[in-house]
Order: structure tokens, then sequence, then C-alpha cells
């Protein structure tokens, strides 16, 4: 199922908000294409101005850095995500359930989008798993989270809380356990591929090993 769906990014992350220029929308969606095709570190302004034909410069009037650009594309998927497991959990009561659509949704890969101007979440997703630690995982970023650029993905991480703690309400570390379940399927899903020895993936298993694992992993914990 697609969805078009616009979140309010938060205003410390960019110069300009690029969602209110063509060029600006242009910008990310392909950015999001070349992170995919050429990993982070090879991804630079450069080749983003020639992918939307226009300059560098125009770039930097958007974004202070290409750190910046990601943390943009990845409060936009954490946003999308809290909306999808809100949607999906709507009308199922069954707690079990509901914690078996969160780890499906977060151990299996976006269709690629069909809307040509829409965001490539096929590719965004791939990008989270493989980039996303790039921007916490840095020496500053206490300072960084000052502005509270990391509360989309709080707060994922707190509606999965809130649904853990409805299924087993003895058990005491709710958020510990959601940021745990998104991390580990992050790492699973990219081990299970590029170092499967690091896993106990068998041939032909991929993408179920990783809904397994973690659904084994959630219900030993939580009983």
């Amino acid at each position: 199922m697609e969805f078009q769906v616009k979140f309010a990014i938060n205003e410390k992350i960019f110069l300009r908000n690029p969602e209110t220029s063509e060029v600006g929308k242009l910008m990310v969606k392909k950015a999001i294409d070349l992170i995919y095709e050429l990993g982070f570190e090879q991804f630079t302004f450069k080749k983003l101005a020639t992918e939307i034909s226009s300059t560098e410069a125009t770039i930097y009037r958007y974004f202070e850095n290409k750190h910046r650009l990601l943390l943009y594309i990845l409060n936009w998927y954490w946003c999308y995500m809290e909306f999808l497991v809100t949607f999906k959990l709507e009308n199922v009561t069954d707690k079990k359930e509901q914690l078996k659509i969160i780890v499906k949704l977060l151990t299996h890969e976006f269709a690629q989008s069909a809307n040509q101007f829409d965001y490539n979440k096929k590719y965004l997703n791939q990008i989270v798993i493989s980039e996303s630690s790039k921007v916490y995982l840095v020496k500053d970023v206490a300072e960084i989270n000052k502005d509270e650029v990391f509360k989309p993905y709080k707060d994922l991480c707190a509606k999965i809380a809130e649904v853990i703690t409805s299924y087993n309400p003895a058990y005491k570390f709710p958020r510990s356990l959601s940021t745990t379940l998104i991390e580990t399927s992050h790492h699973q899903q990219f081990f299970s591929v590029n170092l499967p020895k690091l896993t106990d993936i068998s041939p032909g298993e991929q993408p179920d090993f990783t809904t397994r694992f973690i659904e084994d992993l959630l219900f030993h914990v939580l009983g």
C-alpha cells in the first residue's frame, strides 16, 4: 500500500526547508537514490548537484553538510515508521498480534515506490539499515541532541514501548527493549545479507530469518 504523507521535520536540521520548493524536494529524493546506490561515504553534494542539474551552492542553501541531509532523511523515515505502526495497529486489539505486526514492519523491506515523485521507500529502508548509526554514533551526539533532532526516533521507540507494556505490564525495560528490537533488526538484516556467518540464517531464508529471530527474542524476554 502506498502512502503519500508529509511530516514536520525539525527546522534545526536544515537551513531552508526542502519541502518549500521543487528543487528542494527533488534534492531529497535524488539524495536518497544516490546514497542507496553509492553508500554514504561516496555520496557528495557535487554528485547530487549533477544529478539534479543544479549547483553545490544551491544544496548548501538547504543543508549545512551531508550529515545534516542524512539526518533529515532519517527523521522523515522515523516519522513514517511511527505513522505506519499507528495505522497498522488501529483495528488490532490482540496485544501479541500487535507486537508481531511491529516486528514485521521492522524486519521486512518496503516495496519500491510506484510514484515517481515520492521518496523511494525501499531505498530509504536500506539506507536506514546500513547508514542510520552514522548520525548518532558520533562524538558530539550530546550537543546535537540538544536540538531534539532525534525526537522522531525516540517517539517511535516510545510507541513500541507502549505496546510492550500493554502486553506485559510487569516488564521493567520496555524502552530499552524497543530500541534493542529496532537496532537488532537492522544488524541482523545487514549481517544476514553481507556477513551471514555472523547469524544463523539458512540458505534462502531471507527475509524471514530476521523476523523469526526477533519474534523469538521478543517473546522469550516478555514471556
